[in-house]
Formats: C-alpha cells, structure tokens, sequence
C-alpha cells in the first residue's frame, strides 16, 4: 500500500485493523475517504490530505503569518488555517511584561510578516511562538503562497526539490507548513525562476514527472 496514494471521497483506502485520522472515515473493516487528496497510513493511523483548503495545525510545525491586529496581551496572526494563531506578549517581551509600560505596536505592526512555530494547540486558536533560532518578523523576500496539502511535494526526499531549485537560482527558500514560502535572490532572473518553480509544484495534481517540469524551468535561458 502506498503512503501517498490520490482518494476521491468514498474511495476505500485499506482495509483491517486501523484507525482512522483526518478526512477518513471507518465502515465496518474499511477505511474511506471523505475528501480529495492524498492519502497517508502511519503506523495504524491513516489520513488523507487534501489538495485543497485551509491549513491544519500541528505542534512544532513552521509558519509564515501575517499580522492581523494586536490587543493589550497579544497579537492575532494570519496562518492560512480556520482559526488564527495567537502570539503573546510575553513570547517578545518576556515574563515581566506590563500592558502599561510596553507598546506592542513597536514589535510588530499590522501587515508585519513573521516566521513563526506552533507552540500550542490547547485552545481554539493555536499558540505561536517567535522564539527561537531564526524565527521573527521577516523584512525582505518575496512571499509565495501553495495550497499546504503541496509543501510534501516541495520539502520531500529530505529537501532535495528545495536544494535544487537553490543551488540553480542562489535563492534562499523558507517554506512554511501553512503553504507560505518566503524567497530571497539577489539576482532578479534567479528569483523570478525560483518563483516559477515553486508555484509549478503548487499547480500540478498528479504529475509523476514533476521534477523534469522544473528543471526545464531552471534550465531556461535568462
């Protein structure tokens, strides 16, 4: 049984003793899906992701959000998910933190791109956090945006996609689980083909020959 295998709702995935997880339902010894995407069996746990709709949080994964607005104890972050993340205060300012005396806006404003990991899923809205090596507020690079059930696509085979479409173009990627991805190049030509590659990845269904697809557009004259 593949582990990345392309459902149609109703389509049965594997049958036995297994559980079902997101977008999987069980009918008798069956497992079915309930949505179009790919599907994963993990251990005894099978899940289907689908190739469309919002981002699904998970603990520890990397984000890139947007801010959204900010009150006296938090901001409130764009994660391309049903519900918001929620940075606090105190993540920046620390434990001593007072409402009176530290002006969140000075952190980080509306419309302040920020690269960020899920710290909490206890509540509705997911705790974010910027602490952390490499993480906070983004000041440059272009930011490209994927449906999230792609990123496998694109961070697969330990990275190796990413690693060639950099090492072809001098770009730097920053790939969020959310489908946000931040590039930076010097060189125009260089980003404007790591672009194009990223968003081919982000557009194609099924293709099995996805990486002759963009090495022919890295391979493209400036």
């Amino acid at each position: 049984m593949s582990q990345d295998q392309f459902v149609l709702p109703g389509d049965i995935i594997v049958t036995g003793d297994y559980q079902p997880e997101q977008n999987v339902i069980l009918d008798g010894d069956r497992l079915m899906s309930t949505a179009i995407g790919f599907s994963e069996i993990k251990d005894d746990l099978v899940t289907v992701t689908p190739l469309t709709g919002l981002y699904i949080p998970k603990t520890d994964d990397l984000v890139v959000g947007k801010i959204v607005s900010h009150n006296a104890l938090s901001w409130e972050v764009n994660i391309n998910s049903y519900y918001p993340g929620i940075l606090t205060a105190s993540d920046i300012f620390g434990k001593d933190y007072s409402p009176s005396r530290d002006d969140l806006s000075l952190k980080l404003n509306t419309g302040d791109i920020v690269l960020a990991r899920i710290a909490n899923l206890g509540s509705r809205d997911p705790l974010i956090t910027i602490t952390g090596e490499n993480l906070g507020k983004i000041d440059s690079g272009e930011l490209v945006k994927i449906s999230p059930a792609k990123i496998p696509r694109l961070t697969e085979k330990n990275g190796s996609m990413i690693q060639t479409i950099e090492e072809s173009t001098n770009a730097t990627i920053t790939v969020g689980q959310n489908g946000l991805i931040i590039l930076k190049c010097d060189n125009s030509a260089g980003l404007k083909k790591a672009i194009a590659s990223v968003k081919m990845i982000g557009m194609i269904q099924y293709e099995v020959n996805i990486e002759d697809k963009i090495q022919n557009i890295l391979d493209e004259s400036n």
